[in-house]
C-alpha cells in the first residue's frame, strides 16, 4: 500500500525481456536507502517487487499483466520514473490510499500555467471515468492528486510547484501517456451495490443495501 506522495524519481537503466515478462533495473536519483529483497516499490504508479539489490540500484520483475495495463513496457533506458516505497503503519497518510494496481492509461490532452501551479488535462476511457469524481482522489503515474473537474471523456488536475519539481509531471507533453489508478473506495462501493442487486429477492440477499442507502450514509 502506498500514499501517492512520491519520494523522488529514478532512472531506468535497462529492461530485460523474458518472454512475455520483463525485468527492470532502476537507479534512484535520490537517497532512497537500500532496497530490501522482496519489498514493494511503486514505479510510475505500478507496484513492483524487488528481486535484486545493489547499493545504488534495484531490479524488479514486471509481469505480463502489468505490461499490458501500464506504460512501463514502452519505457526505454534513460526514462525517468516516479518512485515510492511502501507505506509503514503508524506514519502520516498525507495523500490517499494507493495500491499500485493500475486501472489503465490516460493521455495528456493539454497543459497550462495557473498562477504558480500547473493544470493538466487528460483524456481517459469510460472504464476509468466511471470512478472519477470532482474533488476526489486519483493517482497519476503514482502521484496522489485531487481531481479539479471531470467531463465525459476526461478530467483535469492541479499540480503545485513542489509536486511538479519532485516528480516527472512537469516534463509531460500533450500526447504523453500516464498510468491511472482510481480511488479504491469507489470500486468497492460499486461492487457492493452490484452484489446487492444480483442477490435481491434471493434468500440471504441484503435487500437493505442499495445506492440510496449508501448516499444517505455518505458512501456515494
Amino acid at each position: 500500500m502506498f500514499t501517492g506522495l512520491i519520494e523522488g524519481t529514478g532512472t531506468l537503466l535497462q529492461t530485460e525481456r523474458h518472454g512475455q515478462d520483463a525485468r527492470m533495473i532502476i537507479r534512484p536519483d535520490f537517497q532512497m536507502g537500500p532496497a530490501v529483497l522482496g519489498e514493494s516499490i511503486s514505479v510510475d504508479g505500478a507496484c513492483l517487487t524487488v528481486i535484486d539489490t545493489q547499493p545504488d540500484l534495484f531490479t524488479a520483475d514486471v509481469s505480463t499483466e502489468t505490461l499490458s495495463r501500464t506504460t512501463l513496457g514502452r519505457k526505454g533506458p534513460g526514462s525517468r520514473m516516479n518512485l515510492e516505497r511502501a507505506l509503514r503503519l503508524g506514519e502520516r497518510l498525507g495523500g490517499h490510499l494507493v495500491t499500485g494496481h493500475v486501472d489503465g492509461i490516460a493521455v495528456l490532452k493539454g497543459r497550462k500555467l495557473e498562477g504558480r501551479s500547473l493544470r493538466l488535462f487528460f483524456d481517459a476511457s469510460r472504464q476509468i471515468m466511471r470512478y472519477v469524481i470532482e474533488k476526489g482522489s486519483i493517482a497519476v503515474n503514482g502521484i496522489s492528486l485531487t481531481v479539479n473537474g471531470v467531463s465525459i471523456s476526461g478530467f483535469d488536475v492541479n499540480v503545485v510547484p513542489h509536486t511538479a519539481s519532485a516528480t516527472t509531471l512537469s516534463s509531460l507533453k500533450p500526447g504523453d501517456e500516464v498510468n491511472i489508478e482510481t480511488d479504491l473506495i469507489g470500486k468497492y462501493v460499486e461492487n457492493l451495490v452490484r452484489c446487492r442487486e444480483s442477490s435481491s429477492g434471493k434468500e440471504g440477499g441484503d435487500k437493505n443495501l442499495d445506492l440510496e442507502f449508501l448516499k444517505q450514509h455518505g458512501f456515494a
